[in-house]
């Protein structure tokens, strides 16, 4: 095989056409034979961007040249040609090769990403420092049209166009991101794929001026007739207009062309907009022909019993039925109408469906606005997406005091997406907020009443949270009914120490009372429900009769539900033996749920040992702020 010969971009420089053809293929085949067969992921755009990168690496000399790749759905492929081939059966398992791109796992590299939209800021970063140093590089940022729905990268945009720093830009147009994507670009990008004027006449200058004599003249002459042709065609060109040199659009699986149109702009000394035209999915025919469904893969076990419905299933079906009663209610969601569970919702109530595309600060804003209007919009988006939104929860949400629901899919640990996508953070940035209401279920029958509450919540904004993958397994029993904003309940009672816990929690604090129970130990276990208000009396009162209290939740410590206890505890002179069970102050990777949580210490036989070695700390040794995981 040509690709066992490949352990660096440089191998390439050495192989013909030809030979550069195959190793396309062999690439396509080893992403199909790991991703599909054996790990799962992110595939059918890395099948659209095998030609790309072999491209980018045949042209440009990285790691000196910087190659900036957006989100890292369509890095595989790059990860396969800079030194990585060997370990790519370990992609997305533990201790293996990430999902996505870190600047820690190689070199090549040159930029964290994870989250859409971020690369040509971070691509022209390094070009305007490159000039700064003296420094000669060459800079290029790889986006997709999914991400280039995202406003950050228009920002990117509109500052290089005037910095007119050297920066290339590679718009990897395959007509998705995840879902369909939606707005006015796709549209605009959709006319200058399709529009036969143009290509033709393309063709006819081009074949005219190589019949014509060659000379600087005439080449100049063929440039700005074809400059002239573009603007007949199209009125205005949104790249020339923000002061980028627009080529294309070009074939993304023609490797000879790709490579023709990379060393042609790599002499241009100014921002180059490269618009390059793939296949999502490209060689596997189940992809190409739905690539919304083969975005990723997953792998099942032969044999293993049917697991509970996703959470993120019982939201959307839940969302879907309750706006059969309730005409008020509208759903968002920020390009992942799957991910989230809305597809029924889409299917059953369109008009009052909306993705906004991959613009979760527009997302807000717009729910803020369709709520001043008497509407209920629920803005379905993940934990980690939602980090983006923040200014606009402040100041459009909560400062307004507006009835948004916020439902925030992925909360903690996201598995084998990694550290880009954990959703760690949301209790402590919503729960400083004035007017916030913030809850999370026990369990996916718990998240439908939840769902109820929140859209009967009419005095401000309310969140909850839930986690990705299948529920606990309890029966979707009753109809749905609001939950009283602020109560939690006793799940069992005893005497010796109150365990407070959070939503995933719950499950392994109550298995953890049984685990205690074995050594004599009696345990209150309380489902919290509500980071916000919390649950004052119920926690106050429990924690004076047992003496002894333990808070544990699937998020960061640091400003945390534990912390919120603890503050109440302070407030009220409250003095006891205190343990906080959380998430500690690091970065966690890529593993299995469960994994993760073992690692973080919040396993049920992890949350028994720390109950425990409370229990036998004098009261004096403790302070309110003691423990932690």
């Amino acid at each position: 095989m040509l690709l066992e010969r490949v352990d660096s971009p440089e191998d390439l420089k050495a192989l013909s056409l030809r030979e550069l053809e195959q190793l396309a293929a062999e690439i396509r085949q080893t992403i199909l034979d790991i991703i599909v067969g054996k790990t799962g992921g992110h595939f059918a755009s890395n099948l659209g961007s095998v030609e790309l990168a072999i491209a980018l690496h045949y042209v440009f000399n990285s790691p000196q040249d910087k190659i900036v790749w957006d989100v890292g759905h369509q890095a595989y492929p790059h990860k396969l040609i800079t030194g990585r081939r060997d370990r790519f059966h370990t992609i997305r398992q533990p201790g293996g090769l990430s999902g996505f791109l870190q600047r820690e796992e190689s070199p090549h590299d040159h930029f964290g990403a994870g989250h859409a939209s971020t690369s040509i800021s971070a691509a022209l970063g390094m070009a305007v420092a490159g000039r700064l140093k003296g420094e000669r590089f060459h800079t290029v940022a790889v986006i997709g049209d999914g991400a280039l729905t995202g406003g950050m990268a228009y920002e990117a945009l509109n500052n290089a166009g005037s910095l007119q720093v050297p920066l290339i830009v590679v718009l990897n147009d395959n007509e998705m991101s995840i879902a369909p994507n939606v707005g006015a670009l796709p549209k605009y990008l959709s006319r200058i794929r399709t529009d036969e004027r143009y290509t033709q006449a393309k063709i006819e200058v081009e074949r005219l001026l190589h019949r014509m004599p060659q000379g600087d003249w005439l080449l100049e002459l063929g440039k700005r007739m074809k400059d002239g042709l573009k603007e007949v065609v199209y009125h205005t060109m949104i790249w020339e207009e923000l002061g980028f040199t627009y080529v294309g659009p070009v074939d993304g699986h023609n490797l000879r062309d790709l490579i023709e149109t990379l060393q042609q702009v790599r002499e241009i000394d100014g921002p180059v907009f490269v618009h390059a035209v793939t296949v999502k999915g490209k060689g596997y025919e189940p992809a190409e022909n739905d690539p919304f469904k083969h975005h990723a893969a997953s792998i099942k076990i032969p044999g293993a019993p049917p697991s509970p419905p996703k959470y993120q299933d019982v939201f959307g079906e839940t969302l879907t039925a309750l706006a059969r009663e309730d005409e008020r209610i509208v759903a968002i969601t920020a390009a992942m109408p799957d991910g989230t569970g809305l597809l029924p919702f889409a299917k059953e109530h369109p008009k009052r469906f909306f993705d906004v595309g991959i613009a979760e600060q527009h997302a807000v804003t717009f729910a803020a606005g369709l709520a001043t209007q008497g509407l209920r919009p629920v803005a379905a988006i993940y934990s980690t997406f939602l980090q983006r939104a923040f200014d606009q929860v402040v100041h459009d949400v909560c400062i307004q005091k507006l009835p948004v629901v916020l439902a925030m899919d992925r909360a903690g640990f996201a598995g084998e997406d990694g550290r880009t996508h954990h959703g760690l953070f949301d209790i402590a940035y919503l729960r400083c907020l004035p007017n916030m209401v913030l809850m999370a279920p026990k369990d996916e029958n718990e998240l439908r009443h939840m769902l109820k509450t929140a859209i009967l919540y009419e005095d401000g904004p309310i969140a909850l949270r839930y986690p990705r993958g299948a529920g606990v397994g309890v029966p979707l029993t009753g109809e749905p009914h609001p939950l009283p904003i602020g109560r939690g309940e006793v799940l069992r009672e005893g005497d010796d120490i109150t365990i407070v816990a959070l939503g995933t929690m719950v499950l392994p604090a109550e298995r953890a009372a049984d685990i205690l129970a074995e050594q004599g130990i009696h345990a209150t276990v309380i489902n919290a429900r509500f980071v916000k208000p919390l649950d004052e009396e119920l926690i106050l009162s429990s924690a004076q009769r047992t003496g002894h209290l333990l808070t544990v939740e699937e998020a960061m410590l640091a400003g945390g539900f534990g912390s919120a206890v603890l503050e109440l505890l302070a407030r009220e002179g409250l003095r006891l033996p205190v343990t906080t069970l959380g998430v500690p102050d690091r970065i966690f990777d890529h593993a299995p749920q469960g994994v993760l949580r073992k690692q973080a210490g919040l396993d049920a036989e992890t949350i028994a040992a720390r109950a425990a070695a409370l229990l036998g700390a004098r009261p004096a040794d403790v302070p309110v702020a003691g423990g932690g995981a």
